[in-house]
């Protein structure tokens, strides 16, 4: 009876346990890690599932929590992973924060959404419209529209157009009506 009460104080014991990853594999359909448990304990191919909708592939060094079925080490999966060192702290009550390890987040304050792009640009793809539906849309730098073929800022097709002029030949007197040429400054 002491025997079996061992085996299962054991099992209980070892049903969860922390390490700290090793290596990620997140070449197939399920993410798997190789994490350390201790000085001479290492996992290895342990499935690490995440929610749907949200993928990431933690940095080595992260924290992972994991269960083992029957307090078998062969038979475990990781359900949480976390990183000190790159954590976003100080959230209020009820505030969101998803960011990476370069300085790249999204966060749902109290005050409003933020997004920062850590210093890296922040491309926007495959949609056919976008809608800011707000009745004032700030911007600190210069605009370029069609960017792929314009190389004017909005500031500078504004200085342009502000002084731009029509050159008007052959002028007529009386009710005779003439069209102005195109424009002779460069756009």
């Amino acid at each position: 009876m002491l025997d079996a009460l061992n085996a299962l104080s054991r099992r209980i014991r070892l049903f969860v346990s922390r390490a700290v990853i090793s290596f990620v594999d997140d070449t197939r359909t399920v993410q798997y890690v190789q994490a350390r448990i201790n000085a001479v304990e290492t996992t290895g191919d342990m499935p690490r599932y995440a929610e749907y909708g949200f993928t990431s592939n933690p940095p080595t060094g992260s924290e992972v929590l994991m269960i083992f079925g029957n307090g078998e080490r062969t038979n475990g999966f990781v359900i949480a992973t976390s990183n000190a060192e790159f954590r976003v702290t100080a959230l209020k009550s009820g505030e969101v924060c998803i960011h990476d390890n370069s300085g790249q987040k999204v966060y749902l304050s109290q005050a409003g959404m933020v997004l920062d792009g850590g210093g890296k640009p922040v491309t926007i793809t495959n949609t056919p419209d976008i809608l800011a539906d707000t009745p004032m849309l700030k911007c600190t730098g210069d605009i370029i529209d069609n960017c792929n073929t314009n190389t004017r800022t909005m500031a500078g097709m504004r200085a342009v157009a502000n002084l731009h002029t029509h050159p008007i030949t052959n002028v007529q007197t009386g009710t005779s009506t003439i069209n102005t040429q195109p424009p002779t400054q460069p756009e």
